[in-house]
């Protein structure tokens, strides 16, 4: 009778400590759950939500609209990916200071790939061991309080040519348009500014505006850019990789050629023997 009782309740012990496990489960499951953030609403299989994205409205007012339904921060489906969308400036610092480790890495591409050399380029580069040993040697060679000291006098100078160019270019046109109101393209300004304070700073080299080296690396970063910014349906659904939905892979690989021309051309060359030099 006794050892029937003994046994009675440890089963019913099991049992008990069987069922305060479950909900100890649940619990956790339901309190982990709750921390995610929501995840809009209008995902479609496979493709998620890129059919939002690929509307006529503007992406960003197409999150902006998702905002104020689903709050500053949810979630939305690229394809297989799942990408955080904040709104808030508070929530955004938060991303970007206390878990920035969380977002130091960028998402595999094609476009890393192909044309960041497999992602030998510093930019397009995961997060990793090559990525901290490659940005430690940016910000000491380049980014440097000393070093932005050192080559100040080379944006000065850059930014002075910048102004004589504008005033020349005023001069010119009001003589054309016989006017004191004048109109001056300032985008190809700026960009021959930008382009040869980089120039210069890399490899000690200006051009003036219409050389012909400077008219062609201008065209490959432009093509560069373009490819960059290209939709591939494989980088969101792995799976039709094997497609080349697009032609993308096809259309790198005849231009590929082409970008690599910054690689070999005698400002490259001349910057790694300024370094070597060094």
């Amino acid at each position: 009778m006794e050892l029937h009782l003994s046994l009675t309740i440890a089963s019913f012990s099991v049992i008990l400590l069987i069922f305060l496990f479950q909900i100890l489960i649940q619990k956790r499951a339901k309190t982990s759950k709750n921390q995610n953030p929501p995840q809009a609403k209008g995902s479609w299989p496979i493709i998620g939500h890129l059919h939002l994205l690929g509307g006529s409205a503007l992406p960003h007012r197409v999150l902006s609209n998702l905002a104020d339904t689903h709050g500053p921060i949810f979630t939305i489906k690229l394809g297989v990916r799942q990408a955080l969308v904040v709104s808030n400036a508070e929530m955004a610092k938060e991303c970007f200071t206390t878990n920035d480790k969380a977002f130091a890495s960028r998402p595999k591409s094609l476009v890393s790939v192909i044309m960041g050399y497999d992602y030998a380029m510093f930019a397009l580069s995961p997060y990793g061991e090559y990525w901290r040993q490659v940005r430690k040697l940016a910000t000491v060679e380049l980014l440097s309080q000393r070093r932005v000291e050192m080559l100040k006098h080379e944006r000065v100078s850059e930014i002075r040519t910048f102004m004589k160019d504008i005033y020349k270019s005023c001069l010119r046109n009001k003589e054309v348009e016989d006017s004191d109101m004048v109109k001056v393209e300032m985008r190809e300004f700026f960009a021959n500014l930008v382009f040869n304070i980089i120039t210069r700073t890399i490899a000690g080299k200006r051009f003036s505006p219409g050389d012909k080296e400077a008219v062609e690396i201008h065209a490959v970063v432009t093509k560069f850019f373009e490819f960059l910014g290209t939709f591939v349906v494989s980088d969101f659904i792995p799976s039709l990789k094997f497609m080349d939905l697009g032609g993308y892979v096809k259309s790198v690989g005849i231009n590929l050629d082409v970008t690599g021309f910054v690689h070999m051309s005698p400002v490259h060359k001349y910057g790694f023997a300024k370094v070597a030099g060094q």
